[in-house]
């Protein structure tokens, strides 16, 4: 299990981390949207601020990931960004789906390989 959850976190972490670094120098080019994900593409980028902060949430929980230290602070940081990405895939862009599932499924693996460390959150 131990060797699991470190390839799980790994293959996260890197994900994450190649995705922002390839936002904030443009490593990739950037396909032409259409219809609803334009829009809401355009309005992510209208606010001037909330892409580049969830793209440095995303370096930094990645970081976490590969490093392994505070992996279960990532987890809860990282999550919120997680459900929008899958919900954006599952509303706007289908095509992205599989990558949306594969780092919803890791980031509950992860969640609940490090449940013990919750039980303090959740206690009534």
């Amino acid at each position: 299990m131990k060797i699991a959850i470190i390839i799980v976190r790994t293959l996260l972490g890197m994900l994450f981390v190649f995705g922002s670094l390839a936002y904030f120098f443009s490593w990739i080019p950037q396909p032409e949207l259409t219809g609803d994900l334009k829009t809401f593409n355009d309005g992510l980028n209208a606010s001037g601020y909330l892409m580049p902060l969830i793209k440095f949430t995303e370096l930094v929980c990645g970081i976490a990931f590969i490093a392994g230290r505070f992996v279960p602070l990532a987890v809860i940081i990282i999550f919120p960004i997680v459900i929008n990405i899958v919900s954006v895939h599952i509303f706007l862009a289908p095509e992205g789906l599989p990558i949306a599932l594969f780092l919803l499924l890791t980031s509950l693996f992860l969640a609940y390989s490090n449940r013990d460390h919750y039980k303090s959150l959740l206690v009534g």
